[in-house]
C-alpha cells in the first residue's frame, strides 16, 4: 500500500504543527481487504479505510481538511464523484480535549489498484496511478486562512 505514505508526506509537508509535532500524527488501515478475481492475472485492488488521529491539535481544522482534500482531487477523485462517496468517502470525528485543543480523527475510503504480470515465468507487480487532472487544474504551493499565510510549500 502506497498511500497511507504519501498523504501523510503531503501532510507534513502542508503543515506547520505536523512538522513541529510529527508524534501527534497517528494513521491506521482498518476494515482491509483484497478484492480479486478468478481472471488469469493475479491482479487485485486493495480497498480500506484510511484513519488518520492528530492529537493536542490547537490549530485551525481548515488548515487539515484543505490539504486532505487537495491531496484527494490527486490521488483518489472518485470520493468526490458521487452522493454516495461524498457521503461516506470522507468523514471525520473530534474530541475536544480543552478550550483549545482537540484529537481530530478523519476517516477516507481509499482504494489502490496493483497490476500483477507473468513475464516469462516470473511475477512482475505494478501498483496504478490514478487518472491524472486536468491540465488547467494547478496544483497550489501556498495556503492561506483568514487572508494570512499559514503554509508555503513547492513540490
Amino acid at each position: 500500500m502506497l498511500k497511507p505514505k504519501q498523504l501523510r508526506e503531503a501532510l507534513t509537508k502542508t503543515s506547520p504543527y505536523l512538522q513541529r509535532n510529527p508524534d501527534s500524527f497517528n494513521m491506521f488501515v482498518e476494515h482491509g481487504r483484497i478484492v480479486s478475481t478468478l481472471a488469469a492475472s493475479l491482479s487485485f485492488e486493495y480497498q480500506y479505510q484510511l484513519n488518520i488521529v492528530i492529537t493536542d491539535y490547537a490549530g485551525d481544522v481548515d488548515l487539515l481538511i484543505v490539504p486532505v482534500l487537495a491531496w484527494l482531487r490527486v490521488n483518489q477523485p472518485d470520493i468526490m464523484a458521487t452522493k454516495e462517496k461524498r457521503d461516506t468517502g470522507y468523514t471525520f470525528k473530534a474530541d475536544v480535549i480543552s478550550d483549545n485543543t482537540i484529537d481530530l480523527s478523519i476517516d477516507l475510503q481509499l482504494t489502490e489498484r496493483v497490476i500483477v504480470k507473468d513475464i516469462d515465468g516470473a511475477l512482475h507487480v505494478d501498483h496504478v496511478p490514478e487518472p491524472h487532472e486536468p491540465e488547467n487544474d494547478p496544483t497550489p504551493t501556498r495556503l492561506y486562512a483568514g487572508g494570512q499565510l499559514v503554509s508555503d510549500w513547492n513540490e
